[in-house]
C-alpha cells in the first residue's frame, strides 16, 4: 500500500509541474501576442534582437504548440483521470505481488 501512495504522490507532483509549466508558457505567450499586435497593427518600432523575429509565422507555430500542450494537459487528464490511474496502479501492484509469489 505504501508503494501505491508513493506512486500517486509522484504522479500528482508531475501533473502539478506540467500545469506550472503550462501557465508559465501561457504568460510568456500573452507577452509575445502583445508585442506582435503592437508591432503589426500599431506600428511600434520594436526591433531589437529577439523581438524582431516575432512575425505571423512564428505566432502561428507558437499558438499550435500552446494548444497541443493545453490539450495534453487538460483533455488527457479528463479522459485518463485519477480513477483510471489508480486502477492501473493497482493492476501493476497486483502483478508485481503475483510475480514475487511465483519466485518464492
Amino acid at each position: 500500500m505504501e508503494n501505491s501512495n508513493e506512486l500517486l504522490e509522484q504522479m500528482v507532483r508531475e501533473r502539478v509541474q506540467k500545469l506550472k509549466q503550462f501557465y508559465i508558457h501561457l504568460f510568456i505567450y500573452i507577452i509575445g501576442i502583445t508585442i506582435y499586435v503592437a508591432k503589426t497593427y500599431f506600428g511600434v518600432p520594436i526591433n531589437f534582437w529577439p523581438i524582431r523575429f516575432i512575425n505571423e509565422f512564428v505566432m502561428w507555430i507558437w499558438t499550435f504548440f500552446l494548444v497541443v500542450q493545453a490539450l495534453q494537459l487538460f483533455f488527457v487528464q479528463k479522459v485518463f483521470g485519477t480513477n483510471w490511474e489508480q486502477k492501473r496502479i493497482q493492476k501493476i501492484i497486483e502483478k508485481e505481488k503475483i510475480e514475487k509469489q511465483k519466485w518464492q
